[in-house]
């Protein structure tokens, strides 16, 4: 089995580091907290000024490299692969790509090792990117095809109003959800 697993918010916490980033450097602007997302995308739940000190946050030199990692899901992946399964990292990479793309190489080399790289996928649509199963905590995937995989939420607030696919509520739950 084929099992595509994205990065962000998936594996290493761009969120948790995101809003981390945020208190640090500008206390006194009020965002939502994370558990009350409604939106994919931070910038929707916020005021528009603020769209470009949260875009400097983000793409700044050694925010992708330095994310924490999701509780539990490099070894959760690390152990789908030896079960047999092949697994590949599918994440979309930033609009602003500069820092970003060389430090999602990074990432998966410091976190799951070398030889991990070369099961990096990077594509603004997942949608042509063959597999069995994406886990992805996007709630909904569009692109140009209809995908062949089976798109399994991984839970946060902004996609709980999706009922009509599978969820794993961290990387705990994995086995109920999957079966493996």
């Amino acid at each position: 089995m084929i099992i595509l697993v994205d990065m962000d918010d998936v594996l290493a916490d761009f969120d948790g580091e995101m809003y981390r980033l945020w208190k640090e450097k500008h206390p006194e602007k009020f965002i939502v907290p994370p558990a009350e997302r409604k939106n994919f995308y931070l910038r929707e739940e916020m005021p528009e000024e603020y769209g470009d000190l949260i875009k400097e946050i983000y793409s700044a030199p050694g925010f992708v490299k330095n994310l924490p990692e999701i509780p539990g899901g490099v070894e959760a992946i690390k152990e789908i692969r030896s079960l047999g399964h092949t697994v590949f990292i599918c994440t979309s990479p930033l609009i602003l790509f500069r820092n970003n793309v060389l430090e999602k190489f990074i990432w998966v080399e410091k976190h799951l090792g070398e030889d991990w790289t070369q099961k990096l996928i990077l594509s603004r649509d997942k949608t042509l990117i063959k597999g069995d199963i994406l886990i992805d905590d996007k709630p909904e995937i569009t692109g140009v095809q209809i995908p062949e995989w089976e798109h399994i939420i991984f839970d946060r607030s902004y996609n709980r109003h999706v009922n009509d696919k599978k969820r794993i509520s961290g990387w705990k739950s994995r086995k109920e959800v999957l079966g493996f």
